[in-house]
């Protein structure tokens, strides 16, 4: 898909960035999710969104650039790039807050399983 260079009326902008924000803020599932980002965008844009977040997620656990290169392919210069915006915006560390405490619960709802099966 190739983006006009014609400005966009800044009003209309505010208005259409408005609607894509409710959207994505009224998605209530990994369904819908998957179902809206595959209607917008391509693989490859899907891709490159996923691989950012993967690359957020494993400097956040501490992987090494050589690590995430190697299993996400990415070169050195998106690690870092990426690494910058850690610290910069908001937007990677409300993914990052939402990915742990849903390992969070993840984790506990798996404990609290076991124990309810050694009771039985």
């Amino acid at each position: 898909m190739q983006v006009s260079k014609k400005k966009i009326n800044p009003a209309v902008k505010n208005q259409i960035y408005s609607l894509l924000h409710k959207v994505v803020a009224d998605i209530k599932n990994p369904y819908e999710a998957k179902e809206f980002l595959g209607s917008f965008l391509g693989e490859s844009e899907q891709g490159i969104i996923s691989r950012r977040l993967g690359i957020a997620y494993l400097l956040s656990k501490g992987k090494t650039y050589s690590f995430i290169k190697e299993n996400l392919a990415v070169s050195s210069t998106t690690v870092a790039t990426i690494a910058k915006q850690l610290n910069k915006g908001k937007g990677f560390k409300v993914a990052l807050e939402k990915i742990q405490a849903d390992e969070w619960a993840e984790k506990w709802a798996k404990k609290i399983n076991q124990m309810f099966k050694r009771r039985k």
